[in-house]
């Protein structure tokens, strides 16, 4: 069941407070514990408050935590942005949304509202943050100076940003539509869109479009002089009060905010009388100009009023104040009970409710973006701690890894190597590294040493493994490493950033072994790209698997997919698609993919079937229009070692991908080899899937 909805808007003042607020009272009314995110605030004085988070929170009396409401400012992110560091706040936004994820039953997430420094980018955070959060999208654009072209157009572009990235519109919702537009609106729309996508129109409600007088005093930081417990008035519209009385009143209209200098006492008190009079119509308040105040008579005349409106004084002339008055666009507050209100009220009439909950609770998340795959694996390895065994102690980039999962706290490491030369290491480096928590050891001098030896002598001796033989041997890192870890001293093992393949998982085939199902061990990457995390096998190990094997891979890197997460659609990779082609090699990919279905007929696999077939969804459609697999291909099984290890270098380097592993698949307990190109980051995850692998996940 979907957990969230994310509101995102194309626009500066959409409106979309009244989508938050209405769609915030239709979940309250559906399941108590719902929390509230806003990924990205405007900045706000020190100890102020964001203005949506305080409403939402407020009035509906959510259990949240301003802090814990919200990711970022709008100024520090367009700092990260200029300075390449997007992924960052990626994460920062990731982490805090999941924290409320697991308090709640339900999430709203607010997009931002496309104002002042920065607008250009907010589009694009909207989509990309939705997408790294996995949830779907309610699209909502403002009707207001638009024709209806312009309307439909903004919109559909809107819709069609979130899609081209993948992002499930569930509603596109047109605001601030003129009453009589909204059928001809929602028709466009409905044209415009796909079926499955809810779309509605709400109309233009001047007492939510217009700002009250609290507003009005907030922006102008105007003086209030009386009426302040009506400040919460509803201005319609604003009229400077220049000419005679008697000419003036003929422009009243209901609601009316007066601007006039403040000796004028004639438009003043004709301005209060006239609200009392039921041939006029009401005003909404009163603002005085050129900061002049009535002589002292008139005000003893107005505290003597029983009913007063808002009066407010303001510094600044009446041209300055009425320009600056016309641009105050309108917020609700918390304390605002009427606009909120009439903000539900509208919603509810206006969106079909009813519709809108079947497609929140029937949606279902596909694929996962990089940034949500690394942020679970960490989170994964925290949950259930392990120990990781590092054997490769005088490579300065296993020192650096080191330090920085020491900082992370996600797993508990031991080191192989000299302590002396490791500390040097630390100190010429710069780095920060908590000694007491991390195990260096020098294996000549270890207590294990001659029980490792031993029981290598022991397991080993019918292959002519001589005891001197196993002592030279536990000297070598490879060697101990493993050991450490088949007598569980240490729960798996990363190795390889200065050692061969075969040096790193020889020890493990030796004595760690294959699992009791596994004829074959091979490995697996995780292929981060842009918009999703595909599972690529075997590109490390096998250089030409038989099809027996072929299958096994495929059977395990489906497991290893869905362990992490990653619904397994398996594309067994050949030269041809289907029946066309013939020859050894396609024929061999052909029995592996039969091979698989009899054993596991519980998984989606298409082959023989090429890379673009697999991976591109017209492609797919256009050569397999009746494949389940085909187009949205997430394990990809390579036919042999050449194609794999090429074609995932290829794909590393031509679309930035990161590449996680290689993870091996099929021993007993985790051993996983890294590229002696390896960098630091690749240490550190290669590191978190071991430990996630000794789960036994």
């Amino acid at each position: 069941m979907n957990k969230a909805i994310y509101i995102a808007t194309s626009e500066e003042n959409s409106g979309k407070s009244i989508i938050t607020l209405g769609l915030m009272s239709m979940l309250i009314g559906k399941t108590a514990k719902v929390g509230y995110f806003r990924p990205i605030i405007e900045d706000t004085e020190e100890g102020g408050f964001d203005n949506h988070i305080e409403t939402v929170i407020g009035h509906f009396g959510l259990d949240i935590e301003f802090e814990d409401a919200f990711a970022i400012t709008k100024s520090k992110l367009i700092k990260k942005k200029n300075k390449g560091k997007i992924g960052e706040v990626l994460d920062l936004i990731i982490e805090k949304y999941k924290k409320l994820e697991e308090r709640f039953d339900f999430v709203l997430v607010e997009g931002t509202g496309f104002s002042g420094e920065g607008t250009v980018i907010e589009l694009d955070m909207n989509v990309l943050i939705a997408k790294n959060l996995g949830i779907p999208t309610i699209i909502v654009g403002s009707g207001v100076g638009k024709t209806l072209e312009e309307l439909l157009d903004s919109l559909y572009l809107a819709y069609d940003s979130f899609k081209v990235k993948d992002v499930e519109v569930l509603a596109v919702i047109a605001n601030k539509v003129q009453h009589e537009n909204i059928d001809i609106v929602t028709t466009g729309l409905r044209k415009s869109l796909p079926e499955s996508v809810m779309v509605n129109a709400i109309p233009l409600i001047h007492n939510l479009n217009n700002p009250t007088v609290q507003e009005i005093v907030n922006e102008l930081d105007a003086k209030v002089l009386f009426g302040s417990a009506h400040l919460n008035n509803q201005t319609g519209n604003f009229s400077v009060g220049a000419m005679q009385l008697c000419n003036y009143l003929l422009h009243l209209k209901e609601n009316s905010l007066v601007i006039t200098p403040g000796d004028r006492a004639d438009i003043i008190l004709g301005a209060l009388q006239a609200n009392e009079s039921v041939n006029y119509p009401t005003i909404s308040g009163i603002v005085l100009t050129g900061n002049i105040l009535p002589e002292i008579s008139i005000l003893k005349l107005i505290e003597g009023l029983s009913t007063i409106v808002p009066i407010i004084a303001v510094e600044e002339g009446t041209y300055f104040i009425t320009n600056k008055i016309g641009s105050i666009k309108s917020k609700i507050y918390a304390n605002n009970k009427q606009k909120i209100e009439i903000s539900i009220t509208t919603f509810e009439k206006y969106v079909d409710l009813d519709n809108l909950a079947e497609k929140l609770i029937t949606f279902e998340a596909e694929g996962m973006t990089p940034k949500m795959f690394q942020y679970n694996l960490v989170k994964r390895a925290r949950q259930h701690r392990k120990h990781i065994v590092l054997p490769e102690g005088n490579d300065d980039r296993i020192i650096m890894a080191a330090s920085r999962l020491l900082e992370m706290d996600v797993v508990d490491i031991s080191i192989i190597g000299n302590k002396k030369q490791i500390e040097s290491k630390v100190a010429e480096l710069g780095l920060f590294f908590d000694f007491s928590k991390v195990q260096i050891i020098n294996p000549i001098e270890s207590e294990h040493y001659d029980d490792y030896v031993n029981t290598y002598y022991e397991l080993r001796k019918a292959k002519n493994v001589t005891l001197g033989m196993a002592k030279d041997l536990m000297e070598d890192v490879s060697y101990f490493g493993t050991m450490m870890v088949y007598k569980g001293h240490a729960d798996g093992m990363v190795s390889g950033a200065a050692h061969t393949t075969q040096h790193t998982i020889l020890p493990a085939l030796q004595f760690i072994k294959t699992k009791p199902n596994s004829s074959v061990v091979s490995s697996v990457f995780f292929m981060c790209l842009e918009d999703r995390v595909s599972v690529f096998g075997d590109c490390a190990i096998n250089p030409n698997p038989t099809a027996e094997q072929l299958a096994e891979i495929a059977i395990s890197s489906a497991d290893s997919s869905l362990a992490f997460g990653i619904e397994p659609k398996i594309a067994m990779l050949s030269y041809s698609s289907g029946s066309s082609g013939k020859g050894d090699e396609v024929d061999k990919v052909r029995t592996a993919t039969e091979i698989v279905r009899k054993k596991r007929p519980d998984l989606k696999i298409e082959g023989p079937i090429q890379y673009d077939a697999a991976v591109d969804m017209a492609v797919g459609k256009s050569k397999m229009p009746n494949s389940e697999v085909a187009g949205q291909a997430s394990v990809l099984i390579f036919p042999d070692l050449n194609t794999g290890n090429n074609t995932y270098k290829a794909v590393q380097r031509e679309t930035g991908a990161l590449a996680i592993g290689p993870m091996l698949q099929g021993l007993n307990k985790p051993v996983n080899d890294l590229s002696r190109g390896c960098t630091v980051d690749d240490i550190i995850n290669t590191v978190v899937i071991t430990a996630i692998q000794a789960q036994g996940l």
